[in-house]
Parts: structure tokens; sequence; C-alpha cells
């Protein structure tokens, strides 16, 4: 960790990521950013604000509950190697991947039939109740993913990494525009009283979003546990893009935490790598350090290309291309050959090239956390390479 401009910043950061952190930490009573950083909508991915009975919209972000869940399923490791290839296609047509998609199967077991949520007497997510039965176990497309892991143990593991789809892009884009929020990447943030009426329904809905998001990573788990033939035995779950209001040195703040795990001492987290590589399952340690970030940590590996940078830029009316991408097939290709891993789906710009290297930003955040499990992947499934998802992480 070191400290650039009284900011707390753990790992190694380009330039406009460390200005919007300035930005940031001007209107906020404490400011951490977290060794996956990047540039973000306002604020950076990877930061973390806490305030004191101000709650921001910006700080959550437009993907509400944005999240990763794991699961340990009671099935051996050498079956799911054997049948890896017919596994993942089951999950592929099984699972709906991609922009706006509903989920074809029923969900009556849904928390989201009923009008019990507080969250739905908000004026933002009401109209959106449709949407939100519909979306519920859909995964989108961008970074989130169902994949299929093996631990030390060679034990089996699912994860799965999105959040609340249409219905919190919805309830973030009402809340935003009603607080005057300025559209754009380096603008500062906006915050509302959460003791006002506004600030009141932005936490009921994006309270809303983080049940929901749960009840879709619940049901997305369960219905791969269920392809199988197996049961789940473990499981760890976390937001990363929510705020909660806790005490920090004897005062109650509302943190805001984008694209960051809460990590108090014990509490444990699933933190993705790439494709290609291996994820984690880590918990919390009680330290100074881990005290200065807020009891926070990353939530995955950290994106370096974006997604013009990785496949470039095409005219859309003449197909000409105005800028070659950096990342080529062959290059995602190498990665996946050597890491022996079964993909469906995905473009270039979730190639492992896109992003850091996840041992290093977990070794960057040093005494904070501790590792408990590590997941190689056999199966990635994620949307198509060309769907662009509006429900941004």
């Amino acid at each position: 960790m070191q400290f650039i401009d009284n900011i707390p910043v753990w790992g190694q950061h380009e330039e406009n990521t460390l200005e919007q952190a300035r930005v940031c930490a001007r209107t906020a009573d404490r400011f951490a950013l977290m060794a996956d950083g990047h540039l973000g909508y306002g604020v950076p991915i990877g930061g973390v604000i806490a305030t004191e009975g101000r709650i921001s919209p910006t700080a959550v972000g437009f993907d509400i509950a944005c999240g990763n869940k794991a699961v340990r399923l009671d099935i051996p490791a050498q079956y799911v190697r054997e049948h890896i290839g017919t596994i993942m296609d089951e999950i592929w047509s099984t699972l709906s991947f991609g922009v706006g998609r509903k989920n074809h199967e029923r969900n009556d077991d849904s928390p989201f039939i009923g009008d019990a949520h507080e969250g739905w007497n908000t004026e933002a997510a009401r109209p959106l109740k449709h949407k939100a039965h519909a979306q519920l176990g859909t995964i989108g497309s961008g970074n989130h993913y169902v994949d299929i892991f093996v631990d030390e143990l060679d034990r089996v593991w699912v994860g799965v990494h999105f959040g609340s789809r249409g219905l919190g892009h919805g309830i973030a884009t009402w809340f935003l525009k009603a607080a005057g929020a300025k559209d754009g990447m380096m603008v500062d943030p906006v915050f509302l009283d959460a003791s006002s009426d506004l600030g009141a329904q932005y936490i009921a809905a994006m309270h809303l979003g983080g049940t929901y998001a749960y009840a879709g990573r619940d049901w997305v788990c369960a219905r791969v546990a269920r392809l199988l033939g197996a049961s789940i035995v473990e499981e760890v779950h976390n937001h990363h893009n929510f705020a909660w209001q806790e005490e920090h040195d004897g005062r109650q703040l509302w943190v805001c935490r984008k694209g960051a795990t809460p990590a108090f001492p014990g509490q444990r987290g699933f933190v993705g790598g790439t494709m290609g590589e291996v994820s984690v399952i880590l918990e919390g340690v009680d330290s100074p350090e881990a005290k200065t970030a807020l009891y926070s940590t990353v939530h995955g590996a950290g994106r370096m290309l974006g997604h013009k940078m990785a496949t470039g830029v095409v005219d859309r009316k003449t197909g000409v291309v105005k800028r070659e991408g950096l990342v080529k097939p062959e290059m995602m290709q190498g990665w996946l050959t050597r890491a022996n891993v079964v993909l469906r789906g995905g473009g270039l710009d979730e190639s492992p090239d896109c992003y850091k290297r996840l041992p290093e930003v977990l070794a960057a955040h040093g005494d904070t956390i501790r590792i408990l499990h590590t997941l190689t992947p056999l199966g990635v499934a994620m949307a198509g390479a060309n769907e662009f998802d509006p429900y941004k992480d």
C-alpha cells in the first residue's frame, strides 16, 4: 500500500484512474483504491467511498449488486474433467447469456413474484417489475460468466459473476437523473442525503436490487448443480457494487464499494480471475492495513484494456477497420490451450491479455486477506463475442 495525495492505494494504476480517485476523495469522508482498479463511470472500479449521512448512486454504479457466488459440489472432479465439453454445452444451451435475454425456464420459486419488498414501492423500481421477473437468473454479457473449477483438493466448484440486470440499471439511471448527475467518466460523483425522501427511496431500491441479484445467482448455481446431478455442500456469496452502513473508527458511514469485495475479518469472498487463469476463495484478516482499506479487497483481476482497444474500431456503415485491435484470436486461444480450458462464448475483450494478473493484485493487498482455496478453471461460459452489455459493471 502507498498513499497518493493522502489516498490509500493498493497496486499500480494508470494516471487517469488516480486522477478520478482524487476527484472522488475530495467529496468523500474516506476513500480507498483497490489493486484491481481502473477507470469507471464517475468513480473508478475498485474504489471504496465512505461518507457520513450520505450515499452515492455513482459509487454503487449502474450494475447494482453485481457480485460473485461460488458453490462447491459433491461430484467427482474426474467425472467433470472427462465430460467437460458436454457439461459446458449444457450450461450454454440451458442458461440465458446475452443482452436483454429472458429466462425461458419457470421462476415460480422467485421471491419477486410477490410485492413484499419495500423497494417495489419506489417510483424508480415500480415500472421494472415485469422486466425483473423475466430476467431473473439471466447472466448477461460483458465480463459476466459461469465457470467450472477444481480446487487444490480436487473438489469441484461453480463460480458465477453478474448482478441485477435491467432492474439495477433502470434503478441507477432513474436516481442518477433525479440527483442531477452529469454524464461521463471524469465527473464528480453525486450524493443523496440518506435521511431525505430521495435518499431513503434509493436505499430501498438498492436493497431490492441486492436481493434480486442474490436470488439470480442462487438460481443459476442451483440450476448448474441440477444439470450435473450434484448437491451444493458449501457456498460463498458477495456483492461488489453496493453500499453498506458500517461503523469505522466510531463513526456510522455509508460505505460504497464499486468493484470491491467486503473483507471483514473472517468474511469469505469469491474473487474471479480471467478465463485462462486461477480464481480464489479468500477471507479478510484484521490488520492496520485492512482497517485503512475499510475492510475491502479486490473483486477480480482488474482490466487493463477496454473493449475498443482490445478488439479495434470498425465503421458500422462501411465495415472499414479504423483501428486494429491489440488482441488477436490466436492470443486468446493460446491462453485457453495452455490452461486446458473449454470456452463457450467469450470475445477478445475478455481475453486474459486485457487484464492484470490476479496473483499480483492479491499480493498487493498483503496481510489484509488470506487465500483459502485456489480454483483452477476447467470450463468457462460467457455471452457471445459481439454482444455489448448496457448494464454497466
